[in-house]
């Protein structure tokens, strides 16, 4: 009993070690911030959603094209029939006015938009607000590609501790499979605790096979996350442990507050009720009339359109202020207001169920986050007593005091309550790293 303070000493030391020395992990093992700022730079999803905003940064230029003014040059060359008139009706003798058995023409015409109702303007300020809703996704994109490396980064770290559990658990078995071979030949023991030793011992080495095969799984998984080749070798720092002031660093509301006002999901509805609406003005520019000033210019061969007609070139050109207006749409756009209108509703419904969507998983990542502290404090204490009755039960079975059934029954609580403490600080973690990704602190 004189050792059982040092026990306790020892094992919250080992659980428990501080950030500092998971940062002297070396060069070679990569921690979860250094794979999330290689997935930054290769992984394929945020690559493609990258494209998509440079995509709609290439949209904005388009809609600021429709400011400039439209330009073009024409010409032709043709083959002239004969310029026959009829001046005393189809059926008369017509009179065959000389031109030229050929012709050509080229010139320019200018169109330029001086008002529309602002509908070009507008359509520049929705592609902007489209970019922005693109880059917010982006953001959100990248958010989930880290929440996803953590879950498996962690499940990779959860399976390295099980390997050491069962490591340390496959050489303590052993170990006392001689001692109770010995006691055996000693006529000490019966040879059912061999046997029932052999078998422990031999799902021990089972269950380290498993494990090892989900280690390589999940490595695979995270190289192929992080954009690399997924035969690459990966090591991680298994000492790292997680803190356990980490699941109590705010309050409920500053969470909740934070991701109403942070939140790329909830963002993206408010970017979405913004273009609803940019649209409804779009739909009522249609009852606007349109103005534009144009200019024209050409020079033909032969001129036929005016009397006198003559085989040479000439040149005749417009420059002036031309207004239309749609009456059709004096009816027709009702309904396209009508329908522009439906959908801001629909939009700002949508932003009104994501708060609320919001709000109930923030509430249900805290409590997850409250739960895994508090299973970390159980399982920290499940090991700690575990630890004193298997030495107890030990030293008992070794007087011959206890079977050794109870003794391994022991064994098996002991290290299945260093797995669950493992899960629970995994749980802990990722439960903290879904509160920031919801909040989106990420």
């Amino acid at each position: 009993m004189k050792q059982y303070p040092f026990l306790i000493i020892a094992l919250i030391g080992n659980l428990f070690l501080t950030n500092a020395s998971f940062a002297q992990a070396p060069d070679s093992t990569w921690t979860l911030e250094k794979i999330w700022d290689l997935a930054a730079k290769q992984n394929r999803q945020l690559h493609l959603a990258d494209l998509s905003v440079q995509e709609s940064r290439t949209n904005i230029q388009e809609a600021r094209d429709k400011l400039l003014p439209d330009l073009a040059v024409s010409g032709n060359y043709a083959l002239n029939s004969k310029f026959l008139i009829y001046d005393n009706g189809l059926f008369s003798k017509p009179q065959d006015v000389p031109v030229s058995s050929y012709g050509y023409g080229f010139g320019y015409s200018l169109d330029l938009n001086i008002y529309n109702g602002g509908r070009d303007k507008r359509n520049i300020h929705i592609k902007q607000e489209e970019q922005q809703r693109k880059q917010v996704e982006f953001e959100l994109q990248h958010d989930n590609i880290k929440f996803a490396i953590a879950l498996v980064y962690y499940e990779l770290y959860k399976y390295l501790r099980y390997h050491e559990f069962l490591q340390t658990e496959i050489k303590t078995e052993k170990q006392q499979l001689s001692s109770i071979q010995s006691l055996h030949k000693n006529g000490v023991v019966l040879k059912s605790d061999v046997l029932r030793t052999s078998v422990k011992l031999s799902q021990l080495e089972l269950s380290l096979s498993d494990v090892e095969k989900k280690v390589v799984l999940a490595k695979q998984r995270l190289n192929i996350l992080i954009g690399r080749n997924e035969t690459e070798p990966l090591e991680i720092p298994i000492q790292e442990i997680v803190n356990l002031e980490a699941g109590n660093r705010a309050a409920y509301a500053s969470y909740q507050a934070e991701a109403l006002s942070q939140s790329p999901e909830f963002k993206i509805t408010q970017s979405d009720i913004k273009i609803s609406e940019l649209q409804i003005k779009q739909a009522k520019s249609t009852l606007q009339p349109k103005i534009s000033l144009y200019s024209h210019y050409n020079y033909t061969y032969p001129q036929v359109s005016f009397y006198p007609y003559s085989n040479d070139p000439w040149g005749y050109g417009q420059t002036g202020i031309k207004m239309q207006f749609a009456l059709d749409n004096l009816y027709k756009s009702k309904h396209t207001i009508a329908h522009a209108r439906n959908l801001s509703e629909q939009q700002k419904e949508k932003a009104n169920i994501k708060k609320d969507e919001i709000s109930v998983r923030v509430k249900e990542a805290y409590l997850q986050q409250q739960q895994a502290l508090e299973s970390v404090t159980t399982a920290t204490d499940n090991i700690i007593q575990t630890t004193e009755t298997v030495r107890v039960i030990r030293n008992s079975y070794l007087n011959q005091e206890s079977l050794l059934t109870d003794l391994l029954d022991a064994e098996n609580i002991l290290l299945e309550s260093k797995f669950n403490l493992t899960q629970a600080q995994v749980n802990l973690k990722l439960s903290h790293i879904k509160l920031l990704l919801i909040t989106g602190a990420l």
